[in-house]
C-alpha cells in the first residue's frame, strides 16, 4: 500500500520560527531532567522531610518517562504526530504549573508523575517534526539544531537550578515552563497543524503495556533507590532487579509476536540502528556520567556553589552551540562515522584532561578539558543520530526516534546509579589506602606537629589531616572514573565502524 506524499518541506521565517519552538519543546523537557537535582536540599528543607525521601522527586519524573516514550510511536501512529506533540506540551506546560503549587511532598511526586508521563512524546516528536518540515538536503541542520538542545539543555539545568535555588523559592524551576509551553504549543499548532501525518485505528496493545509498566517501573525504581539501600544486599533491590528482567523478557517476547504491538522491536533488525543505538546509548551514558560526577565532586569537595558548579560547565554548552551549524552543513558532505570519531576522540581527550585534576586546580583548569568536551558535542548527538536513523521510513520515524530517545534515557539512568556508586566506593578504597600510608607513623606525626604549631590542638589536627585524606580520597576517586571514562569513549570508535555508511546527502531518513 503506497504512502500519501509527504507535504511540502516550510521556508523562510515560518521554517525558522517553528524550528525555534521545536527546539524549545525539547529544551524545557530535557531541561527538567536535571534542573531540580540541584535543588532537592532546598526543596526538602522547605518542604520539612528528609533529604532520602526528596530524591522521590526525580525518581517519580524517571518511572513516569521511561514508560511514555517508548509509547510514543504507537500514539503517533494513531493520532498523529502533530496533535500529539501539541497535546503533550499542553500537557506538560499544566503539569510543571502544577508542580510549581505544590504544597507537600506527595502532591510534588504526583505532578512529578503526571510531568514525566506527558513529556514521552516531546523528544521524539520534536525530532521527527524538525525532519519532516527541513527539505532533505538539510535534514543535517534539522538535526544539529535538535542535538544542540539536547545536550545543552543537561549542562543548564544545574546551573538556571543552583541559580533559583540560591536566589529565588525553588517552585520557579517548574513555573519557568509555563510561558515557554505556552509559546510552543500555540506556534507548532499553529505552523503545523495542516501537515498532520495520517493516522491509524490500532488496537491498544493492553498486555504489552503493562509488561512495559512493570519492567521499566521495577528498573527506575532499582535504579534510583540502590545506592541508599546497598543494592543487592537488600532484598527489596534484587526483588526489583527479578522483576524487572523477567518483565523485559516477557515484554520482548509478546512484542515480537504480537500483530500490533506498542513498541515497534523489528527496527533492530537494522544494522545501523541497532549498533548506532548501542553506540549512541554507551556514549550518553558516559557522557552523563560525568556531567553528574564533576559537579557533584566540586559541592560537596571543593566547596563550589551550586550555581558556580554549573557555570564551570557552561563553556561547553557555548562551544556546542557555536560549532553545531558548522557541523550540520557539513554533515552531508562528510562520512557520518568520521564525524562519530571526531566526537568519541574528543570525549575521550576531555576526559583524560580531567584525570590530571587537583584539589588546587583553579576554575579555569576545570574549564578546559570541557571546552574540548563542547567540541564532541557538536559532532556527537548529529552524527549518532545520522548513522541510527539511517534509511528508516518516514512513516516508522515516530517509532524509531521514539526507540532511540528510550535507550538513552534508560543508558543515563543506568550511568547516574553506576557513577555515584563507583565515586563513593573508590573513595573508601583510596581513603583506606591513605590511611594505611599515613597511620599514625611519621607522616602523620610530622603533619600533627606542623599544625599544632600553627595554634590547633590534637584533637583538631587529628581532624584536619583526616579531612585532608577524605578531600585526596575522592580525588583521586574522581581522576579514576575520569581516566576510566576516556578509555571507554576510545573503545566506542570500534563499534562506530561496525556500521554501514550513511546515505548522503539527504541525511539520516531516505526520501520518498
Amino acid at each position: 500500500m503506497s504512502q500519501p506524499p509527504s507535504p511540502p518541506p516550510l521556508s523562510g521565517a515560518k521554517l525558522g520560527l517553528t524550528a525555534f519552538a521545536l527546539a524549545l519543546g525539547t529544551f524545557m523537557m530535557v531541561l527538567d531532567t536535571t534542573i531540580a537535582n540541584v535543588s532537592l536540599p532546598t526543596i526538602s528543607g522547605n518542604l520539612g522531610v528528609s533529604s532520602d525521601n526528596s530524591t522521590w522527586i526525580i525518581t517519580a519524573f524517571a518511572v513516569a518517562n521511561g514508560v511514555a516514550v517508548p509509547l510514543t510511536g504507537w500514539l503517533m501512529r494513531r493520532f498523529g504526530v502533530v496533535r500529539v506533540f501539541c497535546t503533550s506540551v499542553a500537557l506538560f506546560t499544566m503539569a510543571s504549573f502544577l508542580c510549581g503549587i505544590a504544597w507537600n511532598l506527595p502532591s510534588l511526586i504526583v505532578f512529578r508523575v503526571l510531568q514525566g508521563a506527558v513529556s514521552g512524546p516531546m523528544m521524539p516528536g520534536s525530532q521527527a517534526l524538525l525532519i519532516a518540515i527541513f527539505p532533505p538536503d538539510k535534514r543535517g541542520t534539522a538535526l544539529g539544531i535538535w542535538s544542540m538542545t539536547t545536550l545543552v539543555a543537561p549542562i543548564m539545568g544545574p546551573i538556571l537550578g543552583g541559580y533559583i535555588s540560591d536566589n529565588y523559592h525553588w517552585s520557579w524551576i517548574f513555573l519557568i515552563n509555563v510561558p515557554f509551553g505556552i509559546l510552543t504549543a500555540l506556534v507548532c499548532w499553529t505552523n503545523l497543524k495542516d501537515r498532520e501525518t495520517p493516522t491509524t485505528k490500532l488496537p491498544i496493545d493492553t498486555i504489552g503495556l503493562a509488561l512495559l509498566v512493570v519492567w521499566i517501573g521495577s528498573l527506575q525504581i532499582m535504579l534510583d533507590l540502590g545506592k541508599n539501600a546497598d543494592w543487592f544486599n537488600d532484598p527489596t533491590i534484587v526483588v526489583l532487579a527479578l522483576v524487572a528482567l523477567v518483565g523485559f523478557v516477557a515484554w520482548v517476547i509478546w512484542e515480537l509476536t504480537d500483530a500490533n504491538p506498542t513498541v515497534d522491536l523489528t527496527l533492530f533488525a537494522r544494522r545501523n540502528f541497532v549498533i548506532g543505538n548501542l553506540a549512541f546509548s554507551l556514549g550518553y551514558a558516559v557522557f552523563f556520567a560525568n556531567i553528574l560526577i564533576l559537579p557533584l565532586w566540586l559541592q560537596t569537595q571543593l566547596n563550589y556553589t551550586a550555581t558556580w558548579a554549573g557555570l564551570v560547565a557552561a563553556p561547553s554548552g557555548l562551544v556546542a552551540v557555536v560549532l553545531t551549524p558548522f557541523v550540520a552543513r557539513l554533515s552531508g558532505k562528510i562520512d557520518a562515522r568520521i564525524l562519530a570519531t571526531i566526537a568519541f576522540g574528543g570525549f575521550a581527550v576531555s576526559y583524560w584532561m580531567r584525570s590530571g585534576y587537583t584539589t588546587q586546580a583553579s576554575f579555569a583548569d576545570f574549564v578546559l578539558p570541557l571546552l574540548v568536551q563542547g567540541v564532541s558535542m557538536s559532532t556527537f548527538f548529529l552524527s549518532m543520530l545520522t548513522i541510527s536513523l539511517d534509511k528508516i521510513p518516514p512513516d516508522r520515524l515516530p517509532s524509531a526516534t521514539g526507540i532511540s530517545n528510550f535507550c538513552r534515557i534508560v543508558a543515563g539512568s543506568f550511568a547516574a546509579s553506576i557513577i555515584t556508586t563507583a565515586w563513593d566506593r573508590r573513595e573508601a578504597l583510596h581513603q583506606t589506602r591513605l590511611a594505611d600510608a599515613v597511620g599514625q607513623g611519621m607522616p602523620y606525626q610530622m603533619a600533627a606537629e606542623q599544625l599544632q604549631r600553627l595554634g590547633l590542638n590534637a584533637t583538631q589536627a587529628a581532624g584536619a589531616v583526616t579531612r585532608q585524606m577524605v578531600g585526596q580520597a575522592y580525588l583521586l576517586a574522581s581522576t579514576d572514573l575520569f581516566r576510566l571514562s576516556a578509555w571507554l569513549s576510545g573503545s566506542l570508535i570500534v563499534l562506530v565502524w561496525l556500521c554501514r555508511r550513511p546515505s548522503t546527502p539527504s541525511g539520516p531518513v531516505a526520501a520518498d
